[in-house]
């Protein structure tokens, strides 16, 4: 149905957003911590589709969507925010991010934002 890379800092975030996806179908390929390493991963595991965090260590969501998205334009990458966000879930989309989820995760808006973004 769809291979999913789930991005996050928070192992509990990963494991939420990871069994909400599986449970809805779709086949989690990856899960990294943090943006170098989700860069490395897309590159390797060619994803579907991301779930991008926005705030994590090491490199940030948003400057790992600019380079996933200057090294593929067609990458779907779904960006996870916090409430209060929206001024950087707007910059991301305007880099190239094809939707936002917000945390804490709505089960069925989680699967109805993906499922929509893979039909396409």
């Amino acid at each position: 149905m769809g291979r999913v890379l789930v991005v996050d800092d928070a192992q509990f975030m990963r494991l939420t957003l990871s069994n909400i996806l599986t449970k809805g179908g779709f086949e989690v390929v990856g899960e990294a911590p943090d943006g170098e390493k989700a860069i490395q991963m897309y590159k390797e595991l060619k994803p579907d589709l991301v779930t991008m965090d926005i705030t994590m260590p090491v490199l940030n969501g948003i400057d790992a969507t600019r380079s996933i998205i200057e090294s593929d334009p067609h990458a779907r990458i779904v960006m996870c925010s916090a409430v209060g966000q929206q001024k950087i879930v707007v910059e991301a989309i305007q880099m190239g991010a094809k939707d936002f989820i917000v945390k804490p995760f709505d089960e069925v808006r989680v699967l109805e934002t993906i499922r929509r973004l893979l039909a396409t």
